[in-house]
């Protein structure tokens, strides 16, 4: 049997907003929580969660409820958690330039993209077959398709993921097909 997947990216917020490095609390906006409320969404045997409580509210806005998957939790930055990306640039230039250049550089205190699509293809290598629905920041869904189709991992900061879309993968043994971006409320 086929494993389907459907990865959410979760709706706006502050933290995304202000492109500040996720710090765990920020919440979504309301007009995004009103959109999400509208999304339509296709059956599914289970729902997974980003620990992140961006993605719970997101799930919560959806009407989903699941369980929580340590595996999807959002990039770890470290010391730069709740820094904006310009703050960060304009302390720490040489390091932010590496870290987004570098899939083996890490955060200082977090990890590095390699990190996080390791800790995702985890995941991903133990799908189960059936529909699953899975609302996660937007670096996992990155990550994910970096390891579904062999990508290199420095293609990572080159995939762009809105809020509100779903990504959707399907296959079995390690084969995947990718639906990139599609909205929630569209075909």
């Amino acid at each position: 049997m086929t494993s389907r997947l459907v990865l959410i990216s979760p709706a706006i917020g502050p933290a995304l907003r202000e492109a500040r490095f996720y710090d765990g609390s920020s919440s979504i906006d309301d007009g995004a929580a009103t959109l999400a409320a509208t999304a339509t969404l296709p059956e599914a045997a289970r729902v997974v969660l980003s620990p992140g409580a961006r993605c719970r509210a997101t799930a919560e806005a959806l009407g989903l409820r699941g369980e929580v998957a340590a595996e999807l939790a959002p990039l770890n930055a470290g010391r730069w958690r709740g820094r904006t990306l310009a703050e960060v640039g304009a302390t720490e230039g040489e390091a932010l330039a590496h870290w987004l250049t570098d899939p083996d550089y890490a955060a200082p205190d977090g990890e590095s993209v390699r990190d996080v699509c390791a800790r995702v293809g985890h995941w991903l290598k133990s799908a189960p077959e059936g529909r699953t629905i899975a609302v996660v920041e937007p670096e996992a869904v990155r990550a994910t398709v970096v390891h579904a189709l062999g990508l290199p991992t420095d293609t990572f900061w080159r995939l762009d993921v809105p809020p509100l879309t779903a990504t959707e993968l399907s296959g079995r043994a390690g084969r995947w097909n990718l639906r990139l971006g599609r909205a929630l409320g569209g075909e």
